[in-house]
């Protein structure tokens, strides 16, 4: 079929966008969570430009959902090695990407979790992955920086602070996160815009990615908690 005569991709087609997702990854497991498998990419250009095809847009955002990113993988094993920090609690995972720590969460023993991604296609992705890993997962595309944290016990936060505004509007959600009783966890390689100096490390660890999205093949990349200071 010509690419005129092609029927579009429709991202608010959850049936469709999962199908999409199945087609064009496969089933793999993290290299530091093989307790878990997600569909992914193997490489990032193709799925990339594969979308916008389907979509019939132009620079579209990175498919940040068709990868295991550091600092995901890194909040994942420590969930899984911790399980007490979420068993029977109520959990966010805020841009939850592929939906990797929420099913780490669930697997490790939590009551609930809350998947938050703006992209139609995370939120298709984590269906499709919590599904591959038989966990439920609820999610939301609502921009939940912009609302009050709610009543979670624990927020889950990986790989968030790549851009100075969205680290910003991350650090307030946070804050007021922590001052109503939650719990915040980081899974963060030091990126650019991450406020180490307000976080605690609880864990470190050497995570296999892929060189092409991360400019190597280890990151060190580390597990923080929120701290007042």
């Amino acid at each position: 079929m010509s690419a005129a005569g092609k029927v579009r991709l429709d991202a608010n087609d959850r049936v469709a966008v999962e199908a999409f997702i199945r087609a064009n990854t496969k089933l793999l497991k993290p290299p530091l969570v093989p307790e878990i498998v997600l569909y992914l990419a193997e490489e990032s250009l193709p799925i990339w430009q594969k979308t916008e095809d389907e979509l019939g847009e132009m620079n579209l955002p990175p498919p940040f959902w068709a990868f295991a990113w550091a600092g995901g993988q890194a909040l994942a094993r420590y969930l899984l090695d911790n399980d007490g920090l979420v068993a029977g609690k109520r959990v966010l995972d805020l841009g939850t990407g592929s939906g990797l720590t929420a099913v780490a969460a669930m697997k490790a023993g939590a009551a609930s979790v809350l998947a938050a991604d703006i992209d139609a296609f995370s939120l298709a992705a984590v269906a499709v992955n919590a599904a591959a890993n038989e966990v439920a997962v609820a999610t939301t595309g609502n921009d939940l920086l912009d609302e009050a944290p709610g009543e979670f016990g624990v927020i889950l936060i990986g790989d968030l602070f790549y851009e100075r505004a969205l680290a910003d509007r991350a650090m307030a959600f946070i804050e007021a996160a922590d001052a109503a009783g939650a719990l915040v966890l980081v899974g963060d390689p030091r990126r650019s815009y991450f406020p180490k100096d307000r976080f605690e490390a609880l864990a470190d660890y050497r995570v296999p990615v892929s060189r092409e999205l991360e400019d190597a093949e280890i990151k060190n990349t580390s597990v923080w908690r929120f701290s007042v200071r």
